[in-house]
């Protein structure tokens, strides 16, 4: 009788560890936070026009950087299965600060942009439903968008190369995403986790100047490409519902 009772109980903690796992019809929101790390190279700029007169010329030893950035992140993931999930990411719009290398080192911080990069993934988790330490590999894709780019450095405006206010448009992108990482359950419902993606991004920045001349205003467009290739850390707590 005491054997059918203890194997009983043993089913009921099995069942009841189970049914708190990570399996399929599992939600799991997650809050934490993102650390950008971009893998820059900026290609040299390329004066496209000045008064509407194409010139397509390179400007030798001139280029930027772009600072890491910090950021709080949120993930919902839906277990399709027990190891196939679906996840969704967003972050608060992270804010990177351009710098300017060669000829533009003495300007400093040149300006800044926002990035908006939403997520979507499709992850394999490793390991059954109910271990508590389960690592993963993702794949996925994010749409890529800037909003409040801008020149901040007023010596640099009045460099002639510019020559006067400036307006900053940097293209959108689709980009890849590789995913990698692990989740560890401390609780029934509560899990810790941390994540490791690379998003392999090239955009285009281009500045239109305007400038006062004796005859009126003078408009350069001029450009730049920019490799950004991110590297974001991710380490968060989720709640599974």
């Amino acid at each position: 009788m005491k054997l059918k009772f203890i194997a009983a109980g043993a089913m009921a903690i099995a069942c009841a560890s189970a049914a708190h796992a990570q399996s399929a019809g599992s939600f799991v929101l997650s809050t934490g936070w993102f650390h950008l790390s971009p893998q820059d190279h900026s290609s040299e700029i390329d004066v496209v026009s000045r008064g509407g007169t194409p010139i397509n010329e390179s400007i030798p030893n001139t280029g930027s950087s772009v600072d890491n950035s910090d950021t709080i992140g949120f993930t919902g993931t839906y277990f399709v299965t027990d190891n196939i999930a679906v996840e969704g990411v967003f972050g608060v719009p992270p804010k990177f600060d351009l710098n300017g290398d060669g000829i533009l080192a003495p300007y400093g911080k040149l300006g800044s942009a926002k990035q908006w990069s939403p997520t979507l993934l499709l992850k394999y988790y490793f390991m059954q439903a109910q271990t508590r330490f389960r690592p993963y590999l993702g794949v996925g894709v994010s749409r890529v968008w800037f909003s409040d780019a801008q020149i901040t450095s007023g010596e640099f405006l009045a460099n002639p190369l510019l020559g006067g206010p400036t307006t900053v448009d940097i293209k959108s992108k689709w980009a890849p995403v590789f995913n990698g990482g692990f989740t560890f359950q401390v609780t029934d419902h509560w899990y810790a986790g941390l994540s490791i993606s690379y998003l392999p991004l090239k955009t285009t920045a281009t500045l239109t100047s305007n400038s006062a001349t004796p005859v009126g205003n003078l408009t350069t467009v001029t450009k730049t490409d920019i490799k950004l290739n991110p590297i974001i850390t991710y380490i968060n707590v989720g709640y599974r519902f």
